[in-house]
């Protein structure tokens, strides 16, 4: 009797909030898993805590040949899940355009540069999750520069489907609504733009990041074999309301603030 193969997967984003959700879930469903994060030393402590099946490289999704090396290195894997993101905020007319670059760069085109190269690299049959968001749907005021690079990410999620179907690669995108990670700590800090979330949040909760990890290694999984270019809604229903006018509430802090 043949041992059973051993599953490699790569996560990017990984040392924290929904990357090391997935890297915890994903090491405990039997992968070998690559945590590749920009934060080298936040990699390295995770990947040290979680034992021998969990290494850890650097990885800056925005430079193709950190991406390269990490994919190049991992050759053969059967799973990658891209959860490295980052949002700049501002109204379009007052938004630097460096902010905006700074989150289609990471957003957008760091994806684009990791399906690349983890479809050059990937086993056939393997399977690619891009996290995405609700803003790839869903426009919130201030947030120009996130919801367009999101909107591209779901786009570019199906064209790679198409891509790379011929290899039996899978490639699915997660769309989270407010989950609980350093990404949008900032929400709590401006008055009543998390209730104002919940309100129009139909289950009337943020998500947990282990919730997504769970859709991220069922995504990853046999279970969908015959599922590609699909996006899951994991918000808790908030697809089916309004988004939060973010750039009000941070105007009435301000105001206030300044006693205006």
């Amino acid at each position: 009797m043949s041992a059973p193969e051993i599953r490699t997967a790569v996560v990017t984003g990984g040392a924290s909030g929904i990357g090391a959700a997935t890297v915890r879930a994903l090491a405990a469903d039997g992968y070998r898993v690559v945590i590749a994060d920009i934060d080298a030393d936040a990699a390295a402590r995770l990947a040290d805590e979680l034992g021998d099946a969990v290494t850890s490289a650097r990885m800056d999704v925005t430079d193709e040949d950190s991406v390269a090396e990490v994919f190049a290195a991992a050759a053969g894997a059967h799973a990658v899940v891209h959860c490295a993101g980052v949002s700049v905020p501002g109204p379009i007319t007052e938004l630097e355009l460096s902010g905006w670059r700074t989150t289609v760069d990471v957003c957008l085109t760091g994806t684009f540069l990791v399906v690349k190269h983890a479809g050059r690299h990937l086993a056939d049959g393997g399977s690619i999750v891009c996290i995405a968001s609700l803003n790839g749907r869903q426009p919130g005021t201030g947030m120009a520069a996130y919801c367009a690079a999101k909107a591209g990410v779901l786009m570019l999620v199906e064209v790679a489907a198409l891509e790379l179907a011929e290899r039996g690669i899978r490639v699915n995108a997660i769309s989270p609504g407010l989950v609980d990670t350093p990404l949008v700590a900032g929400v709590a800090l401006v008055p009543g733009l998390r209730e104002e979330y919940l309100e129009n949040t139909p289950l009337g909760r943020s998500g947990r990041p282990e919730e997504i990890a769970d859709a991220a290694v069922f995504l990853t999984s046999d279970r969908t074999r015959w599922m590609t270019g699909s996006t899951i809604d994991l918000n808790g229903g908030a697809h089916l309301r309004r988004y939060p006018d973010v750039l009000g509430r941070v105007r009435t802090m301000m105001e206030d603030s300044s006693g205006t």
